[in-house]
């Protein structure tokens, strides 16, 4: 008796067609599938970038702002951003920055200008040294350029004798973008005639990066304060103003205008007049320098550095929110009667107390005649019909090497100020970036047990899991053999 061979037996050729049917429908579907994918990764690809990236970076390197969406939608001119960079030299984050500038509206172009190609583009927006990776941003007859310098920042933390890094892309190209489409900038004038010192470089450096235009001029040859002043700014005079000064100054306050000072003491005269004007409002000036008596309250083994704790208000609050503390070398201690219309912003400890001698101080401690704290090192006064006066009883705790001594609180306390004054704009509010890492800290014995499980436990797991996968599935074929 014969037997059919295994491919001769009847039941097989509906089983040979069956497979081969399903061979082919998944062959088409498979087909269809790839088809269906090269389409949408095509559709993908032509999708501008905000769509297509999502931004995990614990700072949002990647990612732009409420403030710059709010700037760019309002645009009614045409913005060129000039993107000076060689080939192949391009910064992957200015780039993505760029991309996201360029797909927010019609009005603004993006345009890369190769110096190898183009070398003297750059010199009639700058006479500084261009590095790749520099901007312009032009709109009708006013630029600004924007250095590589300025997008990546470098700060000294005296602290650690370390650097802070960060980007300020996005609040220098919002700032230059705001600032070339806009008619009309806030206008400060600042005094000048009294010894006054220089505005450090970096306060200079964000005012005009805050699209502030900064003006001087002196009391002794105008009649009063110029008309389109937005504030009047008063920093580190040497000697006393006029009573005449005084005068215009009060009534410029009163009527509505903006005054900012930072006045604290001097060597050879006490700026009575100037601090009468805080007497008019119930804060007394006391003789001497402040000298800290509680450790917690002052920097770097100097009792005259002063910490102080700082009051909320909208002058304050971002750097309250932020852990940020301002540093107030050689500073005048203020006393605040009841008066409701004075707001004081930064108060020493109990401790602290003012040194009679000032600049003639021999010692540290307490002395007969030395004047007892707390004091008041700064205040907002409430002038009525809208004006006010913000009063910082340093004059040098701008300077540059106090603002980085406070990882740059010092400077973006004096901004808050003049920001509260005039008006902070959207593109004023955006803040730079950190680039600083931050670490994760573990024992020694969670990193072995984060080693076992992921060396060890989890792989045998998934090759488990995997072995028995196997074997069900050759079961279930035997048995429907």
């Amino acid at each position: 008796m014969k037997f059919p061979k295994a491919s001769q037996h009847p039941d097989n050729k509906p089983k040979n067609r069956i497979a081969l049917q399903g061979g082919s429908y998944s062959l088409i579907i498979t087909a269809i599938v790839l088809a269906l994918l090269i389409v949408v990764n095509i559709f993908a690809s032509a999708l501008p970038s905000t769509l297509t990236q999502y931004d995990i970076s614990a700072s949002q390197l990647y990612s732009i702002t409420s403030n710059t969406k709010a700037v760019v939608n309002a645009l009614t001119k045409d913005v060129t951003i000039y993107w000076i960079v060689q080939a192949d030299e391009e910064d992957k984050v200015i780039e993505n920055l760029l991309d996201k500038y360029d797909s927010l509206s019609d009005h603004i172009e993006v345009v890369k200008k190769n110096p190898d190609v183009y070398p003297t583009f750059a010199q009639q927006y700058t006479d500084e040294t261009v590095e790749n990776n520099s901007l312009v941003v032009e709109s009708g007859d006013r630029y600004r350029f924007i250095g590589y310098d300025d997008i990546y920042l470098y700060e000294t933390d005296m602290t650690s004798y370390s650097y802070n890094a960060s980007f300020d892309g996005e609040g220098a190209i919002t700032s230059a973008i705001d600032y070339v489409v806009s008619e009309e900038l806030p206008q400060v004038y600042v005094l000048e005639g009294h010894g006054e010192a220089e505005l450090p470089e970096t306060f200079s450096d964000q005012i005009e990066k805050e699209n502030m235009e900064l003006h001087t001029f002196s009391l002794l040859t105008e009649d009063a304060v110029p008309e389109d002043a937005d504030c009047v700014m008063i920093y580190s005079p040497a000697t006393d103003i006029s009573q005449e000064e005084k005068d215009m100054l009060a009534d410029y306050a009163a009527n509505g205008g903006k005054l900012l000072v930072m006045a604290g003491p001097t060597e050879e005269d006490d700026l009575e007049n100037l601090y009468s004007l805080l007497a008019d409002y119930g804060v007394t000036a006391n003789e001497g320098i402040v000298i800290e008596g509680d450790r917690e309250h002052y920097a770097f083994q100097s009792p005259f550095a002063l910490m102080p704790d700082m009051a909320s208000s909208d002058i304050t609050d971002s750097l309250i929110e932020e852990h940020y503390y301002p540093i107030m070398p050689i500073s005048r201690g203020l006393t605040v009667s009841d008066d409701t219309s004075v707001t004081t912003l930064l108060t020493t400890s109990d401790a602290a107390f003012s040194k009679i001698a000032g600049y003639e101080m021999t010692t540290y401690e307490k002395e007969d005649g030395d004047i007892d704290g707390p004091f008041a090192l700064a205040v907002s006064i409430d002038c009525g019909n809208d004006g006010r006066i913000v009063w910082f009883a340093s004059s040098s705790f701008l300077d540059d090497a106090y603002n980085a001594y406070s990882s740059g609180a010092n400077v973006n306390l004096g901004m808050n100020a003049l920001s509260a004054m005039i008006g902070e704009s959207e593109a004023m509010a955006i803040r730079s970036k950190s680039l600083n890492y931050n670490y994760l800290t573990i024992s020694e014995s969670t990193s072995s047990l984060l080693k076992t499980m992921m060396i060890g436990v989890f792989p045998l797991l998934y090759l488990g899991v995997g072995i028995g996968v196997v074997l069900v599935r050759r079961r279930r074929q035997n048995e429907a053999v």
